[in-house]
């Protein structure tokens, strides 16, 4: 979920539509659309692409930013085209070429975004985020790593830019099974992020206990009558973008990614001054919403990513805070919550860098501000499971990899989805994953992710103890 709330994005789009007005180039058509897409406008942002399109435009800039914005959309084919169009105008160009290598990734060509993130590091040794990516990519093994190079980057490189260069190393020691080395890379980065940040646990306690002070009833849902919509939710790395393409392998479902649509229309209209999307004044205010309006809003709002089709997947995992919104709002939506082993939501959250421009993930640079996470994250579906019994499938990613099957059959009578076998060959679902689950998903269903946590088990001892004596079961089995 985007900081900011748009405040500042949306004075920045009244300048540039004044400009536009002024003088239509297709620089500033293409600069209005790309602050639209950051706003979530994305129709009116897909009209600004094509307009500016239309007017020719010859600079790498430009071509670049009209990328941006179908990538801001998902739309990651027909953004690839324009920053290809980017690099033969300027082949020096480093943000195209990033943003080239970030889409060929999302759509499973990996080769290609190895060859771009490559070219990159050649120009520019100290580019962390290309070194990040690239450990990303794909899995890496002791005869073909990149953790000479990484160790020399973060050896010269400055310090401010070592957060990133820390996890690529944890990510590629990981991989050729060099765990202790891994977490002494993690630890060292978490701490030092968590000093600069100066979080405390308590703000993330203050939310939850907000957002469950807001819905202490199920009040009167709306009657809108949209069934599109199916939510995924969950604590991230726990399954969500698994089941989002297992659902969306069904030929009567696309996904939509991990929309913010709901999220900042909840902001929008509450209007509240914070710079931030969602806190204890947004949630307070927002009890003069009316929830016709915000299931309208969001079911418009939504459709510029979706397409025609007649169900829709929204996979932003933190909307496990707006549960008592969708109920409300969008009385016929379905509801599928992941759920994983503690240890093993904790450990993933804990090792992947999520992006440093949010606050929301700033629990997962500590172990143990990550498991009071979970134990608030566990209460709050406790808390929607009691005031709307029944309206939230909770599925347990260990059993899908144990019976891939037997839990699809349940997902689709759950969302009233006729039964189709294409779901259970998601894994040949082509479209884009812009999640770091891209290469995982592409791939059938392994075991290899559960109970990963055992390989760290010295270091993972306080979690483990901190759950024991919070009441929560850890199991044992791989």
């Amino acid at each position: 979920m985007a900081e900011d709330a748009g405040g500042a994005t949306a004075s920045a789009v009244a300048h540039v539509e004044t400009a536009v007005a002024l003088d239509t180039r297709a620089e500033y058509v293409a600069h209005l659309g790309r602050l639209l897409s950051k706003l979530k406008r994305a129709d009116e942002a897909l009209i600004a692409a094509e307009r500016a399109d239309a007017l020719k435009p010859a600079d790498a800039l430009t071509l670049d930013t009209i990328g941006c914005i179908y990538s801001h959309v998902g739309r990651h084919e027909t953004a690839i085209g324009f920053f290809e169009r980017a690099i033969t105008r300027q082949p020096a160009n480093a943000t195209a070429r990033f943003n080239l290598a970030t889409s060929l990734g999302f759509l499973g060509r990996f080769d290609e975004a190895e060859q771009h993130y490559e070219h990159l590091i050649n120009a520019t040794p100290h580019f962390v985020k290309a070194h990040a990516a690239l450990a990303a990519l794909r899995p890496q093994t002791p005869a073909r790593n990149h953790i000479a190079r990484l160790r020399d980057v973060l050896a010269t490189a400055p310090a401010n830019s070592h957060l990133h260069i820390h996890y690529a190393l944890a990510k590629e020691l990981e991989d050729i099974g060099d765990y202790d080395a891994a977490f002494t890379h993690l630890k060292t980065a978490g701490d030092a992020r968590k000093r600069a940040l100066g979080y405390s646990i308590a703000s993330d306690e203050s939310l939850f206990q907000a957002v469950r002070a807001r819905f202490q009833t199920a009040p009167a849902a709306s009657d809108h009558d949209s069934a599109a919509p199916i939510f995924i939710v969950g604590m991230p790395r726990t399954g969500t973008t698994l089941v989002d393409r297992i659902i969306s392998s069904h030929p009567d479902v696309v996904s939509a990614g991990e929309l913010q649509t709901l999220p900042l229309l909840v902001k929008r209209l509450t209007g509240t001054p914070s710079r931030v999307v969602l806190d204890a004044d947004t949630i307070a205010a927002s009890r003069v919403i009316d929830p016709a309006l915000l299931g309208k809003l969001y079911i418009d709002e939504s459709k510029a990513h979706r397409a025609d089709a007649l169900r829709f997947v929204d996979k932003m995992p933190l909307n496990f805070l707006y549960v008592g919104f969708i109920a409300e709002a969008l009385p016929n939506a379905k509801i599928v919550c992941l759920r994983r082993n503690p240890m093993d939501t904790c450990w993933s959250n804990f090792k992947h860098l999520f992006a440093t421009g949010f606050s929301y993930y700033n629990y997962s640079y500590d172990l143990l501000d990550t498991a009071a996470y979970y134990l608030q994250f566990d209460a709050l579906m406790k808390h929607w499971a009691q005031i709307y019994p029944g309206r939230v499938l909770e599925v347990q990613y260990e059993d899908i990899v144990v019976d891939l099957e037997g839990q699809a059959r349940q997902m689709m009578a759950y969302l009233d989805l006729p039964w189709s076998d294409a779901c259970l060959r998601f894994h040949e679902n082509d479209t884009a994953v812009a999640t770091p689950s891209a290469a995982q998903v592409r791939q059938p269903v392994y075991k290899g992710a559960m109970g990963r946590w055992r390989r760290y088990a010295i270091h993972l001892a306080p979690l483990k103890d901190f759950f024991r004596d919070n009441g929560v079961a850890v199991a044992e089995e791989p």
